[in-house]
């Protein structure tokens, strides 16, 4: 159970975390044009596809990291 937990945070928080940051990106760049969405979209993709695999790996061991640090 634990493991289907920690596949779909890592999908809900990756996604999360990728469209708005993206987004904010892309307004930034280009401002609000009629490519303002294709722009975010496309974009959102690949970053997405580099965040979760990264958020998957890496938040267990930096939440091992973290408890550990704060129980001392």
């Amino acid at each position: 159970m634990e493991k289907k937990i920690h596949l779909t945070f890592s999908i809900v928080m990756s996604l999360f975390m990728v469209s708005i940051m993206f987004f904010m990106v892309t307004y930034l760049n280009i401002g609000w044009t009629d490519q303002t969405i294709d722009k975010w979209l496309s974009g959102f993709v690949i970053a997405w596809v580099a965040a979760f695999p990264l958020l998957y790996i890496f938040s267990p061991i930096f939440k091992k990291i973290i408890i550990k640090s704060l129980s001392k």
